[in-house]
């Protein structure tokens, strides 16, 4: 039984839901890619409410790997509100 939970839980190599690109091109798609920018962010930065939530979700879809697509979207968030967020190609030819 043991066993099958850790076959089903996530680890660095899981896929995000979605993955995330970032106005320099570098895309966050997986859980190692997402603990290792959160990681990088500065301390005051990283104390922000939005980036607090979204380190959050992640742990708890470590945890408990339903929750993996609030954790994409509350990382989406974040980056959405510090303007760390590529605009999607469709949009920027229109």
């Amino acid at each position: 039984m043991a066993q099958d939970f850790a076959l089903s839980g996530l680890n660095n190599s899981s896929r995000l839901s979605f993955p995330l690109t970032l106005p320099d091109g570098t895309v966050i798609a997986t859980v190692g890619e997402a603990v290792t920018f959160f990681a990088r962010l500065p301390l005051e930065q990283r104390d922000k409410s939005h980036w607090t939530i979204a380190i959050r979700m992640l742990n708890n879809a470590l945890k408990e790997p339903t929750y993996l697509k609030t954790a994409t979207m509350s990382l989406q968030t974040a980056l959405v509100l510090e303007g760390l967020l590529a605009s999607p190609s469709p949009l920027d030819s229109h």
